[in-house]
């Protein structure tokens, strides 16, 4: 159409207007017959369409547009035609609709003059009004599409606040369950946490349990090691009282032997001056005290060590009695002889006086008799009570060794680490014993004495104890004896200072554990008999190197030591000797008597003696000895030592000097 371009732009500029850009009411529809009535009616303007004709379109044709000039002339002709419209229901009702909602002020004289709807009578009128309506249709379809966009766009929110409320549903059910989660592992860690600690007080009262259990066991052990304890102590007890009764009863038959002695002194009563009832008396005195303690320990049971004890003060003094009288009838026998002698020199003298002085060179030889008749006078053996005591000590050494021989011999090395853990720790404690120990002593004696009562010691960063091995009590004893003496061999021998704090420890030791005094002795007898004292006899058939060794010396490749290491380890040890009995330990039972007093030394140095000396070695062990001892003899026996120290003087070392 060649005005088509033309109502487009009626229609723009409409659009353009005040008008225009009114909202039209999108509820015409509900109008309901009128709308219908307006569609069945023949197409007709509305009041407003004259308006446009008259005033929109002759400005629109006056100035046309380049493009339409060339068919303005058609459009001219074609507007003078009528023409045919189709009615639209819905181009009506939008331009009803559009014609009755125009904004305030618009409206003029026109708007009033044209009330009524006029019947278009030409084709560019109706096109106008078709256009108006295609318009209307148009914004129709975009208003119909923009609320379906829009109901769209509804749903879609809907939707999307639908998925997200049911995003938040499923948010809230995951917390509340992320909750019960929660709880339930918080309720599940609270049972689990009262679980073990119910468990941990389990366990704790399980321990206790075992603790107490424990103790209990260790209770019993002890209550049962106690009652071991007391029965070997008991056991003990009886051996011991039984040792000492055969002991009362060898001293009583030693006094009795002694007081026969006394008795047979009455056929020198000629020969002494003074009576010899005093000692007869003192002797009968002596049997009869001796007597009284055996028949008292008879009834009794077993006699104490105070008994015996007693009973050997009371032999000693016998000894001593007995010895007394000796020696005065020797000098009585000395003072006869001397008296003879000086009655047949006199004799003698008068005889060559009268024989001339031939005779008198004669008789110069016999008046030598008296000193080889003296020396015949010395015993060249010991007692036999001593030699039967010497062989006792002997035999005991002896049964120890056999009673460790197991542990010795052994070829398990568990055995082997035990004996020299043993060996060691009896050892070493032992050692360390030196002059500048000063307070030590006490830490090394009760270690000692820990080890031999069975308690575990630490030697060489690990616990050592007897109850280890069954033979390990044995052999902790013969060794740590055995250590004392070597001591005294090498130690003493060089440091003659040392004797005595070596001296006290092994006195301590002898005073709580019997047994290790008496392997001191035969260890001591042992490698040297004077000790005893006791001169070996030489036998026939004897090697050489055998005698040799009885004697003391150390034979190594068939070679003998020098006179002067042997005189120096044989002082050593009768040091040690003489200050064991003179010594007691300072922290034990000052209440007891001394395990080898001084009346062991008293009868060492009688009988010695009495003993036919020794070149070098009877000198310097009475030299070392009375060194060592002789204060202590002194102030027990005083004047009877004094005596002893004459005797050796006028006595004793002439008749050393010819030996």
């Amino acid at each position: 159409m060649p005005s088509e371009g033309r109502c487009w732009e009626t229609l723009q500029a409409l659009r353009s207007s005040d008008k225009g850009r009114l909202c039209y009411h999108r509820d015409w529809l509900l109008r309901g017959e009128d709308v219908l009535e307006e569609c069945m009616s023949l197409p007709k303007l509305s009041s407003y369409s004259g308006w446009v004709v008259d005033h929109v379109l002759p400005h629109m044709q006056e100035n046309p547009p380049p493009s339409e000039t060339s068919t303005s002339a058609r459009s001219a002709s074609a507007l003078d035609q009528p023409a045919f419209v189709p009615t639209s229901p819905v181009g009506d009702l939008g331009f009803s609709s559009a014609s009755s909602a125009t904004p305030n002020g618009t409206k003029d004289k026109h708007e009033s003059a044209h009330t009524e709807p006029l019947v278009l009578q030409s084709s560019r009128g109706i096109r106008v009004e078709g256009c108006i309506r295609m318009y209307e249709l148009v914004h129709k379809m975009k208003g119909a599409e923009g609320l379906r966009q829009w109901q769209e766009e509804q749903e879609r929110k809907v939707q999307a606040l639908s998925e997200m409320a049911s995003e938040q549903l499923k948010r809230f059910d995951e917390r509340k369950e992320l909750k019960h989660h929660k709880e339930f592992q918080d309720l599940r860690e609270v049972m689990e946490k009262s679980s073990r600690e119910a468990l941990g007080q389990q366990e704790k009262l399980k321990a206790e349990h075992r603790h107490r259990a424990k103790i209990l066991n260790l209770k019993l052990r002890e209550a049962e090691q106690q009652r071991l304890k007391q029965v070997e102590q008991e056991r003990l007890r009886r051996e011991e009282g039984q040792v000492r009764l055969r002991s009362l009863y060898a001293l009583q038959e030693e006094v009795l032997h002694l007081s026969q002695q006394l008795d047979a002194s009455d056929q020198h009563r000629d020969l002494l001056r003074g009576d010899l009832s005093a000692f007869q008396t003192r002797g009968n005195q002596l049997c009869g005290l001796i007597s009284g303690i055996i028949r008292a320990t008879s009834e009794n049971g077993f006699p104490t060590a105070e008994d015996q004890a007693v009973a050997e003060r009371a032999l000693q003094e016998m000894r001593d009695i007995l010895g007394n009288l000796q020696q005065e009838i020797t000098r009585a026998r000395e003072d006869k002889r001397r008296q003879d002698e000086e009655e047949a020199r006199l004799k003698r003298q008068e005889s060559q006086m009268q024989q001339g002085p031939e005779a008198h060179k004669e008789s110069t030889a016999p008046s030598q008799g008296p000193g080889g008749k003296q020396i015949e006078d010395l015993q060249v053996k010991v007692q036999d009570s001593t030699m039967q005591w010497y062989q006792q000590l002997q035999d005991a050494s002896k049964q120890c060794v056999l009673a460790f021989e197991g542990l010795t011999n052994s070829k398990d090395s568990q055995a082997k680490r035990i004996k020299m853990d043993l060996q060691k720790a009896a050892t070493i404690p032992v050692s360390q014993i030196s002059t500048i120990a000063g307070s030590k002593l006490k830490e090394i004696f009760d270690k000692i004495h820990s080890l031999l009562s069975g308690k575990p010691v630490q030697s060489g960063g690990r616990s050592v104890s007897v109850t280890l091995n069954p033979q390990g009590l044995d052999f902790v004893q013969y060794k740590l004896a055995e250590k004392f003496v070597k001591q005294g061999e090498e130690e003493v021998a060089s440091h003659h200072e040392a004797a005595f704090p070596i001296a006290v420890v092994a006195s301590g030791i002898w005073e709580l554990h019997p047994r290790v005094g008496d392997l001191i002795l035969a260890h001591l007898h042992k490698k040297c008999p004077y000790s005893v004292p006791f001169y070996p006899a030489f036998k026939e058939g004897m090697a050489l190197e055998d005698y040799q060794k009885m004697l003391g010396y150390q034979v190594k490749d068939s070679k003998v030591e020098q006179q002067d290491n042997f005189l120096k380890r044989m002082s050593g040890m009768i040091r040690l000797y003489a200050a064991i009995i003179q010594l007691r330990w300072p922290y034990g039972n000052r209440q007891e008597t001394h395990p080898h007093g001084l009346n062991h030394g008293w009868r060492w140095l009688a009988q010695i003696l009495n003993m036919e000396p020794l070149s070098d070695v009877t000198a310097t062990l009475l030299f070392d000895f009375l060194e060592v001892c002789g204060n202590a003899l002194m102030k027990q026996y005083q004047v009877q030592f004094w005596k002893v120290i004459l005797l050796i003087k006028e006595d004793y070392f002439p008749r050393y000097e010819t030996c």
